[in-house]
């Protein structure tokens, strides 16, 4: 954790937060905490800033004081998922918080295991402390990603897409079996590369030829990073971490 984040229930009139949980054990024994400690602090889905430590109790509670007066980094990236197994999704979740993804939409592409859609790891209890991990781990940022799950492809494609979206959002498709000199070939930053993305990132095994048709339908170009047939989790966070904008 390179931040404290604190849901704002969790904070009082007086702007201070208590908590006893794995955030507590952390400033204790992995940052050292002690009373007067200045810490690096925010709000869930608000602002960031500082917190100095007030208290920690005997049953392990730790009370920050907190200052909250800056602005988060903003998301930068919609992710499209056909979505791995959910051990994987689970290692996964963290990192697209930790990289900047706003909004990811997992979607049943015909070579998602069925048996994903009935996983407790969709529930947001399960998922939600997940992607605030992510959050706490990258630092910069407080806006929880939304998950939204559509189930049926290609009517999200060609129904929903194009309203979530927006029209100015550059849509670049992930496929290991992109045309020549298709690889990669988006700029990661400048020459207009900055500004609103899409990302749409198949099973491991690639889209279906009629998946990206659709896709390249509503817009999207394909991009690939190579010959070798990449897991998703490993092709996810090296496709974001190549076209992340420079801030």
């Amino acid at each position: 954790m390179n931040r404290i984040l604190f849901e704002p229930d969790e904070i009082d009139d007086a702007g201070v937060a208590r908590v006893r949980d794995a955030r507590a054990a952390h400033i204790v024994n992995v940052l050292h905490g002690t009373v007067g400690l200045t810490l690096k602090t925010g709000e869930v889905n608000g602002l960031l800033g500082t917190g100095e430590i007030t208290a920690i109790a005997s049953d392990g509670e730790v009370a920050v004081q907190v200052r909250h007066t800056d602005a988060p980094l903003a998301p930068w990236v919609d992710l499209i998922l056909a979505p791995p197994r959910p051990r994987v999704m689970k290692r996964l979740l963290p990192q697209l918080a930790t990289l900047g993804v706003g909004r990811l939409i997992l979607v049943g592409a015909q070579k998602v295991e069925k048996d994903f859609w009935g996983a407790t790891l969709l529930k947001e209890a399960i998922y939600r402390p997940l992607l605030i991990d992510g959050l706490m781990q990258g630092a910069v940022a407080s806006r929880v990603p939304e998950i939204l799950v559509r189930r049926n492809f290609r009517t999200f494609v060609q129904d929903e897409l194009d309203a979530l979206a927006g029209a100015s959002a550059r849509r670049i498709v992930a496929h290991p079996y992109a045309d020549g000199g298709a690889r990669a070939a988006e700029p990661p930053r400048g020459d207009g590369a900055d500004g609103p993305l899409v990302l749409a990132v198949g099973p491991e095994g690639g889209w279906t030829e009629a998946e990206v048709a659709l896709l390249e339908a509503k817009g999207f170009v394909r991009r690939s990073l190579g010959p070798r047939i990449l897991r998703t989790d490993t092709a996810t966070v090296a496709l974001l971490a190549r076209l992340v904008p420079a801030d």
